[in-house]
């Protein structure tokens, strides 16, 4: 018979001693803190490189927000140098550092006036000021920001406590920092308050939450601190304090959010609900901010009825318990479901048109401004994608900043054919070198090639040899009508001919 050992149980001091052993030896003690806090405290300054950034995040953020382009607002956030200062801002509350805090602060509070100043002008300056799904995606802030704002602050500090700075760029897009600032700045600019001041708590959360949570995260791997425990208890106290007060009013707006969308459903449900089974919705569009709340919605019904309005009404008074101001504009169609459904089509496909047409007059007008010429002369086939208009001279203009006017326009309607038709300016000369164009010379040629087919005008080169004559055969394989006179060699100049040579 074998004696067995009595098992042995570790008592909860035991088992937390130990662990605070592993990791305060194996994990802080891994960590090189001189040069992680020197390198915090660079990043942290005010220098020219920073502003420069930033400023330049500003400008593809606001853009990228009045075109509502997503992929153009992403590169505003890998740009935006504001991680930097936010961190090292709460690097320096855990240190007790207030040399460090002041330097961080003040980098925060410059770049923060000067994107808000920057963005603002830019907005002030452009045709386009309306509300876009980017900028309105940035008015509404609520619990689910403050925690992605804290899982990122979280990978964000902790890559740069043990070296893994690639991570950066993943936090940077996630808590979209420069985004909500050029908001701010949209909402100064066209005097939109409720923009304004929902973009700004957005940031003032995340910004919040980022240098919080990193100075958490300090104090976690033991960073060395010049503060007294009474000053490290009122810290912790307000830290916990700063995300109470934060997460109450988003938790708030968190919950109308919710019930918003399930007010939604149930308004799209009643409305239904007033008609038989064989009705349709083709629209419905919901004023939440109106008082009372408004309904407006298009059905598509064989059957009309007249008490459908009140009868919905009455019906969402009920579900909600909040009155609800109805408009039903009620369409008769087929008696079958499939007349329906195929009047809604036609109905959607109505609605794609009217966007179309809307679309190709906010092109028209964009076209008009850069060409210098009213609407009216702008060309729009709707039915093929294509736009043209002939700009009129603008002094110091080369045809190279028509030809990227032109570029600019169509990158903004990729589905569209844009033709921006130049004055007919000089031509430039077609450098070669070594019998082959110089990378000079090749754009000179493109060039040339891009004004000859938008002025559908000939051109005459003037030189000598394989040179001329591969810049003849370039320019007549695109479709352009060449003359040709001899020169000297090393260099094809080009002129504009008269279109009855």
């Amino acid at each position: 018979m074998q004696n067995s050992e009595p098992v042995r149980h570790h008592s909860f001091s035991e088992v937390l001693h130990s662990w605070r052993y592993w990791w305060h030896n194996a994990v802080v003690g891994s960590v090189d803190q001189a040069a992680v806090t020197a390198r915090r405290r660079e990043e942290c300054r005010l220098s020219a490189r920073y502003l420069f950034m930033l400023a330049m995040s500003a400008g593809i953020a606001v853009l990228g927000l009045l075109l509502s382009s997503p992929a153009v607002v992403i590169g505003a956030m890998l740009l935006s140098p504001l991680m930097d200062p936010i961190m090292g801002l709460g690097f320096a509350i855990a240190t007790g550092d207030f040399r460090w805090m002041r330097q961080s602060a003040k980098s925060l509070a410059v770049g923060t006036l000067l994107a808000v100043a920057l963005t603002a002008l830019i907005v002030a300056l452009s045709p386009l000021q309306t509300v876009t799904s980017e900028i309105a995606a940035r008015t509404r802030p609520n619990l689910f920001d403050l925690l992605v704002a804290l899982f990122s602050a979280l990978a964000g500090a902790y890559a740069m406590i043990r070296g893994r700075e690639g991570t950066i760029v993943g936090v940077a897009i996630a808590t979209a920092l420069m985004p909500p600032l050029a908001v701010v700045g949209f909402g100064l600019a066209t005097f939109n308050w409720t923009v304004f001041s929902g973009a700004l708590m957005l940031y003032v959360t995340n910004l919040l939450a980022i240098a919080l949570t990193a100075a958490v995260m300090a104090r976690l791997y033991g960073f060395s601190t010049s503060l007294s425990d009474r000053q490290t208890n009122l810290q912790t106290f307000v830290i916990v304090v700063v995300f109470l007060a934060l997460a109450i009013p988003l938790g708030f707006s968190l919950r109308q959010i919710a019930w918003e969308a399930r007010a939604s459903r149930v308004m799209k449900g009643t409305v239904l609900d007033a008609f038989d089974g064989r009705a349709r919705v083709s629209q419905i569009e919901i004023g939440w901010d109106s008082k009372p709340i408004s309904l407006t919605a298009t059905v598509l019904t064989p059957l009309l009825r007249p008490d459908a309005e009140k009868t919905a009404a009455r019906a969402l008074k009920r579900e909600l318990g909040r009155a609800v101001d109805v408009s039903i504009t009620q369409y008769k169609v087929g008696t079958s479901a499939q007349a329906a459904e195929e009047a809604q089509l036609a109905a959607a496909q109505a609605q794609k048109a009217a966007a179309d047409l809307q679309r190709s007059e906010e092109l028209a007008a964009r076209l008009a401004l850069v060409a210098g010429v009213d609407e009216s002369q702008v060309v729009i086939d709707r039915d093929s994608r294509r736009a043209l208009v002939t700009a009129k001279p603008l002094d110091g203009a080369t045809l190279a900043a028509y030809r990227e006017l032109e570029r600019r326009i169509g990158a903004t309607v990729p589905q569209w054919r844009i033709e921006l038709r130049p004055p007919a300016r000089p031509l430039p000369d077609i450098a070669f070198a070594d019998g082959k164009p110089t990378d000079d010379g090749q754009q000179a040629l493109d060039l040339i090639q891009w004004a000859a087919l938008r002025v559908q005008a000939p051109v005459v080169l003037t030189g000598s040899g394989d040179e001329l004559d591969d810049a003849v055969s370039a320019l007549e394989k695109a479709g352009v009508m060449v003359k040709t006179r001899r020169g000297r060699a090393g260099r094809v100049s080009a002129a504009w001919g008269a279109i009855d040579q």
